[in-house]
């Protein structure tokens, strides 16, 4: 249910209410409560106050002629549109300035499926005009255009999985807009062209701040690099026509890169103390599980970056760690594990080697 700001309220499922303060999008809204304390609230959790309207109903019919008039009399607000929504209210931003195209799932915590909203983030200090346009059928069609204020963003669109295939392919086009420039900028012409494995992979969804969830992110312009107009009309005679850019998917750094030690080469600590901060309440064998799924992410991250050999510290123990990874090993191919040196690291370490498949 969308409401609106300024809009009376009840908790669905638990007492009392309050008013929408802000529309954080289309989701998630700011409530501000009967108490004063103003707290972010997912909008199927509320309910319209049924009896401030009727009130409110009611109190019109018995309005005389003269507070009617006086009521039109009164300027009414300019409502921001309810598809415009900040882009982290909640704190400080960490992702670099520049305007961005993400694909978040509504299921976090099914990442790989149901809808997703496609956002347009405007994460600088103007304000843009934007001009889409999707391939379809080999040929391009016009699909939305409009403004975003500055550091807000809107949702283009909502799509299942089979509609994903109309976003791989565009091109979106951006102005840039300021009251009183202190410079002014060249339009952006960015070429969307995103690969579809990346929406079914997990690794391709980011958590990030610039939306509620992990996301795909892709870049459309850093502000960084936008390209500066000259203001003297000489200089413009010169002016280089700006080059045409491609949005590119933001990637977090690869796991196994925590651990390098050298090119090529990392160490790993299996302990539990290393992996989780607080192991109050678990088991020995959910602190198994755990160890041995930051096994398998290390080993599949040191693969998929090319790397020769990781060295895993276990433990010395029961042997139960040890011997669990060995087993797991035994499912790959091009892997060989070894005792690792025993000056360096006791009996408590193995190494992995990988090897490069021959072609």
């Amino acid at each position: 249910m969308r409401f609106k700001v300024g809009e009376k309220v009840k908790f669905l499922n638990e007492t009392g209410g309050g008013v929408v303060t802000v529309i954080v999008d289309n989701k998630l809204v700011k409530v501000e409560t009967d108490e004063g304390f103003e707290i972010p609230v997912l909008s199927k959790d509320l309910i319209p106050d049924y009896q401030e309207k009727e009130t409110s109903e009611a109190s019109l019919i018995f309005h005389s002629p003269k507070q009617k008039e006086a009521t039109k009399e009164e300027p009414v607000p300019e409502a921001e549109p309810d598809n415009v929504s900040p882009v982290n209210p909640w704190g400080a931003t960490k992702e670099e300035e520049g305007i961005y195209l993400l694909f978040e799932p509504h299921e976090q915590q099914w990442i790989l499926t149901g809808d997703m909203d496609v956002l347009l983030v405007n994460h600088t200090p103007f304000d843009i005009l934007y001009n889409l346009f999707l391939e379809r059928n080999e040929k391009h069609e016009g699909i939305d255009y409009g403004s975003i204020p500055s550091e807000s963003k809107i949702v283009l669109d909502t799509i299942t999985r089979d509609e994903i295939d109309n976003w791989l392919r565009g091109i979106i086009q951006i102005m840039i807009h300021e009251s009183n420039p202190d410079k002014v900028f060249f339009p952006v012409h960015s070429i969307i062209d995103i690969r579809a494995n990346r929406f079914f992979k997990e690794g391709s969804y980011q958590s990030n701040t610039l939306a509620n969830g992990k996301a795909i992110i892709s870049v459309i312009a850093l502000r960084s690099t936008l390209h500066e107009a000259a203001g003297n009309p000489e200089e413009q005679k010169f002016e280089p026509e700006p080059e045409k850019t491609k949005t590119f998917i933001k990637r977090e750094k690869p796991l196994i890169e925590k651990f390098r030690t050298d090119n090529g080469e990392a160490i790993v600590d299996l302990h539990i103390a290393e992996i989780v901060d607080n192991i109050a309440g678990l088991t020995n064998y959910d602190m198994l599980q755990l160890q041995m799924n930051h096994f398998r992410k290390t080993l599949e991250s040191a693969i998929t970056e090319g790397y020769r050999k990781v060295t895993f510290i276990h433990g010395v123990g029961n042997g139960i760690l040890k011997n669990n990874i060995i087993k797991e090993l035994k499912e790959y191919e091009n892997l060989s594990g070894t005792m690792a040196s025993i000056i360096k690291f006791g009996v408590g370490a193995l190494d992995v080697s990988i090897y490069k498949i021959k072609d």
